[in-house]
């Protein structure tokens, strides 16, 4: 039985590649039964995927992705995209919006903030870049880290508690958003996979994986 859906583990996610001949339908099927045959292999997992072997729409893709998620225990996180020109694109539309953001708070921060380095803003802030390790933020908006948050960063430091802190990966050494602080003695520990926000419920700091875009979750002003 020809195989025509072969699927390669890496350290960040899987790599799903696919059979250039088949139509796209039979595929979806071959597919489902491939990740429904391993789901106890891969467990509960989350994990970035990487689609080869063929070009594929975004309603394909799509597809595929909802097929795995459907028929096994995977979160997809993102997709990892082979298309270098189409990485220049987001790439673009990622610097516009940050610039329009900029416009619009007057704050952005590009670089990384480093052990004893302190930043503060009036406003809200987006760093595109780490805060390391002894790097320090203070911001009367959100505080979003567009990388690395293992630092200290406090949002909403007039007292405003409606502020949200974000990253694309966090694990800090000291958390405050309005009166509400936590420290975490433990170094290098992850608050959870992937994309993290920060935000008050109930008078005290919560925690939660980021499930969609951060420009829709956020409003600065």
């Amino acid at each position: 039985m020809k195989n025509t859906v072969v699927i390669k583990g890496n350290k960040y996610g899987m790599t799903v590649i696919l059979d250039p001949g088949v139509p796209f339908e039979t595929l979806l099927q071959d597919i489902a039964t491939k990740f429904e045959e391993s789901t106890k292999f891969w467990g509960s997992v989350q994990m970035t995927l990487t689609l080869a072997g063929r070009p594929l729409t975004p309603e394909q893709e799509f597809s595929i992705v909802n097929v795995i998620t459907e028929n096994s225990q995977i979160e997809i996180l993102c997709l990892v995209d082979q298309d270098a020109n189409r990485i220049k694109r987001c790439e673009k539309a990622l610097n516009e919006k940050l610039m329009e953001l900029a416009a619009t708070t007057g704050q952005f921060f590009r670089g990384n903030l480093k052990d004893g380095e302190h930043l503060e803003s009036e406003t809200s802030i987006v760093i595109i870049g780490d805060v390391e390790r002894g790097g320090r933020v203070i911001a009367k908006g959100n505080v979003v880290v567009l990388g690395n948050l293992n630092g200290s960063v406090t949002a909403g430091a007039s007292g405003n508690e409606d502020t949200v802190i974000a990253a694309l990966e966090m694990a800090p050494t000291q958390l405050k958003i309005g009166d509400c602080v936590n420290q975490f003695t433990e170094k290098g520990k992850r608050l959870a996979k992937g994309p993290v926000t920060v935000s008050v419920e109930n008078g005290e700091l919560s925690v939660k994986s980021m499930k969609k875009n951060i420009f829709q979750r956020l409003k600065f002003n």
